[in-house]
């Protein structure tokens, strides 16, 4: 499960950065690549980008900013339905593309990728509905740091999230893969970047990496 073909996934929560650092260094993490839309907290100044990039280098960990190219929000009305990001259509984007092109680039450089966003639980959050669900699809390992350090696998947080939805397991009528679907399209509704106007001028609804 954590092979050198891994890509993993974290949240820097309210952790100190101490903590975060600690968290990478215990799997080995030798890149972070920041997902969030927008890299600043009021409520947490210590992951804000510069602080967070010096620190990172000065313990030998590169950091790479993404949250342009892989960010759960867009600049581009066409990825907004009713006021609310598509993942579907965001993954479409030529900037999308760029952003997972970096990420097997630097995986093809040897590099042992954390994909970091803000949120504590990865089912919360972009970094796994929308991203990782993309790399998945290429064939990328994915692995989940939680915030105790325990590691979760793709599949087993998926299996999770289809429990937490109260969907079947199985079914009859569908297969697995289309109730894997199921469970990434409800959790995309829950979580999905949401403006009261319209991309770029509105206020956030729902989870803001």
């Amino acid at each position: 499960m954590t092979g050198t073909g891994s890509v993993f996934t974290i949240g820097h929560s309210t952790h100190q950065q101490d903590r975060l650092i600690a968290l990478l260094r215990q799997h080995d993490i030798t890149a972070v690549c920041d997902v969030r839309s927008t890299p600043y907290s009021r409520l947490n100044p210590q992951f804000n980008r510069e602080q967070l990039a010096q620190a990172l280098r000065s313990c030998g960990i590169s950091y790479l900013y993404l949250g342009k190219e892989l960010g759960a929000r867009s600049d581009d009305p066409a990825c907004y339905e009713a006021g609310k990001v598509q993942y579907g259509r965001l993954a479409e984007t030529s900037l999308f593309k760029q952003g997972i092109a970096r990420v097997l680039a630097g995986m093809a450089n040897g590099f042992r990728i954390a994909l970091m966003c803000s949120e504590k639980e990865p089912l919360e959050c972009h970094r796994t509905i929308l991203v990782a669900r993309n790399l998945g699809a290429l064939g990328v390992n994915i692995v989940h740091i939680h915030a105790d350090g325990r590691l979760e696998g793709h599949d087993a947080a998926l299996t999770r999230l289809i429990r937490l939805l109260r969907l079947p397991e199985s079914d009859l009528f569908r297969s697995p893969e289309e109730i894997i679907a199921d469970a990434y399209r409800k959790q995309e509704g829950r979580i999905a970047y949401e403006t009261d106007q319209g991309p770029g001028e509105a206020i956030v609804k729902s989870t803001g990496e």
